[in-house]
Order: structure tokens, then C-alpha cells, then sequence
């Protein structure tokens, strides 16, 4: 799998030819591996790609994601599956044992909470109340603490007068983050062989990310860092770099120093394996940045 992150925001032609991605703007011409990406995102109406590139960044499972005139994702490629890819892997999801799905909602949902006191504090907020609403998980979060604690977190890094779902610059950042997060979850799931569609807690029938909308969830409060850090009043290109730029931050998961992408193959992979019954041990630790990266994405044309 690649790492660098190739982002079109301008009049562009994006072709394929020996191996390599040719990106062609009114000014410039680009050459990239396709052996090295792990994203495309086409951030423009005004770029073209070619069949051929489709199907070389296919086949090395390349996520391309197409935006509308806005600039926000609207579409994105679902590879075919891996070979590997049988019947009885597909009946085995399907027939998930209870006690591990709730076992593992539990441990992402707990994660999830522990990094949003990671980052209330990083923001030098009282994140107590946050605390106290973690010493109340309970198994399968039957008492739904995950959205208590939403209610809570948000109103400590974005004050009172926030409100989740209205259209404001921040909540278009936040659901920007979120959507490019949630495409390498899908990545890595239909990489390792399982449907994106069924969830362990998301089931929403319309939903055809359900578990990448699941699995995704400890890694959400490493965008709002970065969103509650930007002092903005619209929605421009350069808030969609730098989300985009976030995939590759440094960051600590279970013990280990890597980059955001790897950590979420890394989370994707060991989440299968339990569920699956591969193994009877998970771990989701997370140790958030103490610092917000400013870095430029690695491939911004």
C-alpha cells in the first residue's frame, strides 16, 4: 500500500502510463508512482481522469474521491475484492458472535471518549465532566455515553453557542475530516476482505459504510483537534489541505510511533481479526499529538 496523499484542485488531466499517474494542469506537469498513493482526490470540476488511471489506481486499491463544486467529497471508488475474498469469509461476517461485537463497541466507543479528553485538555478545558461520563461505560455503551459526552465535548472546544448540525465553516470542516477518515477505514476493510456494509453498531440499511462508520470512531477526535487549533470564517481550499495533510501525522497507536494511515490499517486489521475470532485480545490506545501539524500536504497541485 502507498502513503502520499495527491490532491487536484485546479483545471487538470490525470492520465496513467508505465506505472506512473500523469498530472497534467495549464502550467505544469506532475509524474507520481501509483505504487506510492494511497489517496486521489479531485477537488475540482474542472479535472478529467482517464479510464486507464482509474483502473491502475484500482487495482493497487488507490481510494479516488470525486467533490462537487463546493469542493465536498460526494462520491468515492469501492474497489471489487481481494481474491482471497470467499463465501465463507462473508457468512463468517455476517455471523459475528454478539459478545465480541459488543466487546468491541465497547472498546471503540471507550477509546473514543479518552481521546476527546485528550484533546479538551490539549485545548486547556475542564475536561472532568468528560471523565466522569467515561467511569459510566457500560457494556455495548447500552447507556449511551458516547452521545453524552458529544454534547459535552463539543461546547468545550467550540463553546456554547455551537450547535453539531447546523451549516456553519466549522461543522463543514468537521464533516470534511470525517468523510476522508472514513474513506481509509473503507480502504482497509474491503482490503482485508470484508464488507463495508455490514456494521457491528451502525446499521443503518441506506448506510453502505456501516462498519467503516463503526470502526472509524476512536480516530474522529484527532480532526477536531485540528479543526478547534484553525481560526477561520469560511470554508476555503487550503482548511480541505490541511485535513487532507492529516493522514499522514505523527501520532502513538498501542505503543507504536506511525502516521495516522497506518495506524487506521493497523486498527482495521486487529478489529477484523477479533470479531472473527482470530484472536480474544484487542487494543486501541491512542496517544493524540501535543502539537497540530501546519505541515503541507505531500501532493497538492
Amino acid at each position: 500500500m502507498g502513503w502520499r496523499n495527491v490532491v487536484i484542485t485546479q483545471h487538470a488531466k490525470v492520465a496513467y502510463s508505465m506505472n506512473r499517474l500523469i498530472i497534467q494542469t495549464d502550467h505544469d506537469k506532475y509524474t507520481v508512482p501509483v505504487g506510492d498513493l494511497q489517496l486521489l482526490m479531485l477537488e475540482t470540476t474542472q479535472a478529467v481522469i482517464t479510464t486507464a488511471a482509474i483502473c491502475a489506481l484500482s487495482e493497487e486499491h488507490v481510494k479516488i474521491i470525486f467533490t462537487d463544486h463546493q469542493g465536498n467529497p460526494v462520491s468515492e471508488t469501492t474497489d471489487y475484492y481481494p481474491t482471497r475474498r470467499t463465501a465463507d469469509l462473508v457468512r463468517k461476517q455476517a455471523s459475528w458472535p454478539e459478545s465480541r461485537i459488543e466487546n468491541l463497541w465497547t472498546k471503540n466507543i471507550g477509546s473514543k471518549i479518552q481521546n476527546q479528553i485528550q484533546v479538551a485538555d490539549f485545548n486547556n478545558a475542564d475536561s472532568q465532566s468528560l471523565v466522569d461520563e467515561l467511569d459510566k461505560l457500560e457494556l455495548n455503551d447500552v447507556t449511551n455515553r458516547e452521545a453524552v459526552v458529544a454534547n459535552k465535548y463539543f461546547t468545550l472546544l467550540f463553546g456554547s453557542e455551537f450547535y453539531r448540525r447546523d451549516f456553519s465553516p466549522i461543522n463543514a470542516a468537521l464533516n470534511y475530516g470525517y468523510a476522508v477518515l472514513l474513506s481509509l477505514v473503507n480502504r482497509a476493510i474491503v482490503t482485508n476482505g470484508y464488507l463495508t456494509c455490514i456494521g457491528i453498531h451502525h446499521v443503518n440499511n441506506e448506510n453502505e459504510f456501516n462498519l467503516g462508520s463503526d470502526l472509524m470512531e476512536p480516530f474522529r477526535p484527532i480532526i477536531d483537534q485540528w479543526v478547534s487549533q484553525q481560526h477561520f470564517s469560511e470554508f476555503t481550499p487550503d482548511i480541505k489541505i490541511g485535513l487532507v495533510s492529516l493522514l499522514s501525522v505523527e501520532l502513538v497507536f498501542n505503543g507504536r510511533k506511525q502516521i495516522l494511515s497506518n495506524a487506521i490499517k493497523e486498527h482495521v486489521t486487529n478489529c477484523l481479526h477479533f470479531l472473527s475470532g482470530e484472536v480474544d485480545q484487542i487494543q486501541i490506545e491512542v496517544e493524540i499529538p501535543n502539537e497540530v501539524s501546519s505541515n503541507a500536504i505531500n501532493g497538492h497541485v
